[in-house]
């Protein structure tokens, strides 16, 4: 068993103000192999004092110092990564290719992106070339708030602390209590690094009482929140009464429209293996796949397949298979979820309610395909953070835009054609943060983020960068020669 009780604050580790001892759980086999402690105000406190200390010499420190602080920690991360695979592995069940590959891969991804945006990052400039005496100043925001997820722990913790400390800022970190350990081998890898004591600070707790002590706190500045549209209600409301930013990455429930006149079959595996990745526990995932009608039934008897070749294993043995949700709360909320579909008469052509053949214990669920999903179905409109997918018919292409569109939430979505004018033309008409086609990925430094419910600001390259400045507009700067 893991003991890792204490957190990093002002450089150093230091027991909590209050030990409150809390088991992590490897959804795996259902036990605990590590304790944390969850922390108070009082400990927020601390960590605030510590980062509001560190911040004036921080913030003055040369562009040029902190890319270089940042280039250490890309080194000493990539040092660290089979210990950070690990560490996710265990505590968030993810099979540990996806956990080496993807989950502890994307934090050095992020971190490598972020020196190249840097680099190119203009903090000051003129407001135009006919105004040279109006110049406009992008400076840190001050103390940053910083809760994070279980699902994509190192993606979240490189995409809020990176661009903070890098742009001068100082942070306090609440990782997830349900995965904290990935977060506790980051905090080491900072202090590798060699980050000046106070610019770093790493407090565990839960959302009622750190994450709330951090929203209201006078002495945070900002607030960066990646989580359930709920909770990132809650933040906001916690942060109102100081007036602080908030940053918002919450819930999606992303639509994958595919038209006839795409590759059907490599369209519908490809967005069903989207789907499924993570076990389903991504907020970008494509989780309603509309279909176009003549294609339709094709298009269910390939997910149907498809889903029945996916394979459900132990993430502690190698392969491409899929592992556990995180957590009792989420397995039977999942449960749940599928068996409100099958009662309002979604058609269930793969998976189902339980466990896979050949596990009794353990969060494993089974790859679940539902046809014939109405758009006001439960199984369409909550996000069910499962391995779960929806598949609704559409005979119009403007039918198919209403029902993309049709959802509190605008993360992402898909299009699956041939035709580049339906593309371009659907594209445009889709209410989301982001819009992938026929499989293409987002680019280095794309911003992440979604419309309506699914958040606020983007975060990623030079559009993460800007969400942790204040912008000053300076008019009669000194021009040489004016």
């Amino acid at each position: 068993m893991l003991r890792k009780t204490d957190f990093y604050i002002d450089g150093k580790w230091v027991a909590p103000v209050a030990p409150r001892e809390f088991e992590v759980i490897n959804p795996a086999d259902e036990q605990p192999f590590a304790v944390i402690s969850l922390g108070s105000k009082a400990d927020v406190d601390k960590a605030v004092a510590a980062a509001r200390r560190a911040f004036p010499a921080w913030a003055a420190t040369s562009h040029e110092e902190r890319i270089a602080a940042v280039e250490r920690l890309l080194e000493a991360y990539k040092a660290r990564m089979a210990d950070m695979a690990e560490a996710i592995s265990r505590e968030m069940g993810a099979p540990i290719r996806l956990a080496t590959e993807s989950q502890a891969s994307v934090g050095a991804y992020h971190i490598k992106n972020f020196i190249r945006a840097l680099k190119n990052f203009r903090f000051e400039q003129p407001l135009d070339e006919r105004n040279p005496q109006e110049m406009i100043v992008r400076e840190p925001i001050g103390v940053c708030g910083l809760i994070t997820p279980w699902n994509w722990p190192m993606n979240q913790v490189a995409l809020k602390v990176v661009p903070a400390v890098a742009v001068g800022c100082t942070v306090v970190l609440k990782p997830s209590e349900i995965a904290p350990m990935s977060s506790i081998v980051f905090a080491e890898i900072m202090d590798a690094a060699g980050f000046p004591a106070g610019v770093f600070n790493l407090v565990n707790g839960d959302g009622p009482t750190v994450g709330e002590a951090m929203s209201a706190h006078p002495g945070i500045d900002m607030m960066s929140f990646t989580g359930s549209t709920r909770a990132g209600i809650a933040v906001s409301k916690a942060a109102a009464d100081t007036v602080k930013r908030v940053a918002l990455e919450l819930g999606g429930k992303s639509p994958n429209l595919v038209f006839a006149d795409a590759d059907v079959e490599k369209a519908v595996i490809r967005g069903l293996d989207h789907m499924f990745e993570n076990t389903g526990q991504s907020c970008n995932a494509p989780s309603r796949m509309l279909v176009e009608r003549p294609v339709y039934e094709r298009a269910v008897e390939i997910a149907a397949a498809h889903a029945k070749t996916a394979k459900v294993g132990d993430p502690a043995q190698d392969g491409d298979h899929i592992g556990p949700l995180v957590s009792e709360a989420q397995f039977n909320k999942v449960q749940g979820l599928i068996e409100i579909a099958i009662k309002e008469g979604a058609r269930l052509v793969a998976g189902g309610p339980g466990r896979p053949e050949g596990f009794n214990r353990g969060y494993y669920v089974r790859p679940t395909v539902f046809a014939d999903v109405s758009n006001d179905m439960t199984i369409a409109r909550e996000e069910v953070f499962g391995p779960v997918l929806a598949m609704i018919p559409f005979e119009t292409e403007e039918e198919a835009v209403r029902i993309a569109n049709d959802t509190p939430y605008g993360l992402s979505s898909y299009i699956q054609s041939g035709d580049p004018e339906r593309i371009r033309r659907v594209a445009r008409q889709l209410r989301s943060g982001m819009v992938q086609i026929n499989g293409k990925s987002r680019a280095p430094g794309s911003p992440f983020g979604g419309y309506k419910q699914s958040g606020l600001g983007r975060e990623g390259g030079a559009f993460g960068i800007e969400d942790f400045l204040e912008v000053k507009a300076v008019s009669g700067w000194p021009v040489d020669g004016a």
